[in-house]
């Protein structure tokens, strides 16, 4: 309970501190050279962040960005981890995208010094996308359609053990739909009890909740489609979730074509920006009301009116964003092991 209402705190805390200024800040690069695409990312809090990747790269700083720690996963030193969630300091869990390997989801308790294999599944053409936690025991993994049904598996016990939704209960597929696991934010709490997924594909992107529905943004191509979703007022309990989506086409990256689009409604209508972000983009977060950071492979786009407009902050290539959990920090990652923040001129309070 107490964890519980900290979280509250803070999180109503950093939506009045960014309120109150709407600040566009700029950006920082705290490290770079490693060789490894960094696409999972996970901000404990200001000090405390875990990255991953590809070549079974695992990344961790614990103050701030200013030394981080790297491991190579033994046993997986070809994989691609490209999300990753960590509940402190010690404990993280990741998950391999690859179609040529069994499906793995693995689980450190000694800040990554070694991993316990926690799932396994050796199914034809299974994918994993990516990974979301309501809180520190109830998570959800989703992954490429399997026989033309989205897969989907759960955890209960922040992430020891998982559990497969029953086929009949997964979403179907159209013919040529997946996810990207591009950010590890194509899947999001939407509330304190469910989640929502966004995808792409040849002949559809959609939402997915309880039903699917059509989004607007661009498709017709394997490389398009929606790429992330970010979700404000979870905490209400009925009604009001601000919606943001972004994608496009990772093979045009300075296109703005149909990029973008929000909902002020929980996903039952969508609005295009009038100045969309500057290009592709593989990842949005909401940072507080209203106000968002996006980022793709020309650069990263601020957005202090939900998603009306966007300006363009840096032209530094990423493919993931977030705010810590417990702080205000915002961390990027992207190719080379390039890790950033955004930087406030008028910062309210310093990092711990």
């Amino acid at each position: 309970m107490r964890k519980i209402i900290t979280s509250l705190l803070l999180y109503f805390f950093i939506s009045s501190s960014f309120a109150q200024k709407k600040e566009i800040p700029t950006l920082q690069i705290l490290t770079s050279g490693t060789k490894t695409s960094l696409r999972g990312l996970s901000v404990v809090s200001d000090a405390i962040v875990w990255v991953s990747g590809s070549n079974g790269t695992i990344g961790k700083t614990t103050d701030g960005g200013k030394n981080w720690k790297w491991f190579t996963v033994k046993g997986f030193e070809n994989m691609e981890f490209r999300d990753i969630e960590a509940f402190d300091a010690t404990t993280a869990v990741i998950i391999n995208s690859s179609d040529k390997d069994p499906a793995y989801i693995l689980r450190t308790v000694d800040g990554g010094q070694s991993w316990k294999v926690v799932y396994e599944n050796k199914t034809k053409g299974m994918f994993l996308d990516a990974m979301e936690f309501w809180n520190e025991q109830a998570g959800i993994v989703i992954g490429d359609p399997i026989d033309k049904k989205f897969f989907v598996t759960r955890t209960f016990d922040g992430g020891q053990t998982w559990q497969d939704v029953p086929v009949e209960h997964r979403p179907v597929a159209d013919s040529g739909e997946a996810c990207f696991a591009a950010s590890g934010t194509n899947v999001r709490a939407l509330d304190n009890d469910e989640a929502v997924f966004v995808s792409g594909g040849v002949k559809s992107s959609v939402f997915i909740r309880d039903t699917k529905a059509p989004l607007p943004i661009l498709q017709g191509a394997e490389t398009t489609g929606a790429n992330s979703i970010a979700v404000w007022n979870r905490y209400k309990k009925k009604g009001g979730n601000q919606l943001v989506v972004v994608g496009g086409d990772f093979q045009k990256p300075e296109s703005d074509s149909l990029n973008c689009f929000y909902s002020i409604n929980r996903g039952k209508t969508w609005k295009a920006p009038k100045t969309p972000p500057h290009g592709y983009r593989s990842c949005v977060e909401y940072l507080a009301d209203k106000i968002l950071v996006s980022c793709g492979l020309n650069g990263v786009d601020y957005s202090t009116d939900n998603a009306n407009t966007w300006k363009w902050i840096s032209k530094e290539s990423f493919n993931t964003c977030r705010i810590a959990k417990l702080g205000r920090t915002v961390y990027l990652a992207g190719n080379n092991g390039k890790v950033g923040k955004l930087v406030y001129k008028y910062a309210t309070r310093k990092s711990k």
